[in-house]
């Protein structure tokens, strides 16, 4: 938490909202969000966490655009509902969560043309690729010419959050300047994939086996990235992960000081 105390010195901090997953626990729907994507804000980004309830048919994008200085979209273990970008039905006992399809994928868009800083993580970057217009693999280890990215079964966090493979950015992208590195070792926990890259969407890294694991909205005024891998986990312990939060950060701290010139 040092990065947090040492930024808490009465400035108001932005504000990052996350969208929450909606679950049955027992016979009650929960809002959740994960803590590692909570301390994730707090400790990489330098800024305040707020839970956004994934209830679209009573907050709308516009509520959300007043109220924040960055929006990050998490990993789920669900899927995004093929539906929403013309694919085949899912497997039978597939985890879906509507509720989050709902919000997510009409704001994404919409947070972009506000000039709101965006970052997409896991499923997060599998909604901001629908968002616009792309496709998904929803089995990535079946299709030909893929590696397995799944993480292992049993293992340990350590072991499902390790280092998994390469990833190799793109000459002169956004990730190579925000790293100052042409590659880096990342963590993979992810049966979905990109098959068809959106629209207005530019690739910032690929896997060794040509799988697209970052891209950036191409027109985008402000920070709009996403990512397959997991930066969250233990962020501070991870040069690349705090170099990424950092620029989200930063990016929403100049969304914040926009507002408050207005």
């Amino acid at each position: 938490m040092l990065l947090f105390k040492k930024m808490d010195t009465g400035t108001k901090m932005p504000t990052i909202g996350i969208p929450a997953d909606c679950q049955r626990i027992g016979l009650l729907d929960f809002q959740l969000v994960g803590e590692k994507y909570i301390t994730a804000v707090l400790d990489g980004a330098g800024c305040y966490p707020m839970l956004i309830p994934s209830l679209a048919d009573r907050i709308s994008a516009r509520d959300i655009i007043e109220r924040v200085d960055g929006v990050m979209l998490t990993g789920n273990p669900s899927n995004i509902e093929p539906l929403h970008y013309g694919g085949p039905a899912s497997e039978e006992g597939t985890l879906h969560d509507p509720k989050r399809d709902a919000m997510t994928l009409p704001l994404i868009r919409a947070l972009v043309d506000a000039e709101i800083p965006l970052l997409g993580i896991c499923r997060g970057f599998q909604e901001m690729n629908v968002a616009y217009g792309g496709t998904l693999h929803q089995k990535v280890h079946e299709v030909e010419g893929h590696h397995d990215h799944r993480e292992p079964e049993e293992g340990s966090e350590e072991e499902q959050y390790g280092p998994s493979h390469e990833v190799r950015f793109t000459p002169d992208g956004m990730l190579a300047g925000i790293s100052g590195v042409d590659t880096a070792q990342v963590n993979s926990l992810h049966w979905q994939g990109v098959d068809r890259l959106g629209e207005g969407l530019v690739v910032e890294a690929r896997a060794p086996d040509g799988l697209i694991e970052a891209f950036r909205v191409a027109d985008a005024v402000t920070f709009a990235l996403a990512v397959q891998w997991h930066p969250e986990w233990r962020v501070t312990g991870n040069p690349l992960s705090m170099a990424l939060f950092r620029a989200f950060g930063d990016a929403c701290r100049e969304r914040a000081n926009k507002r408050r010139c207005v």
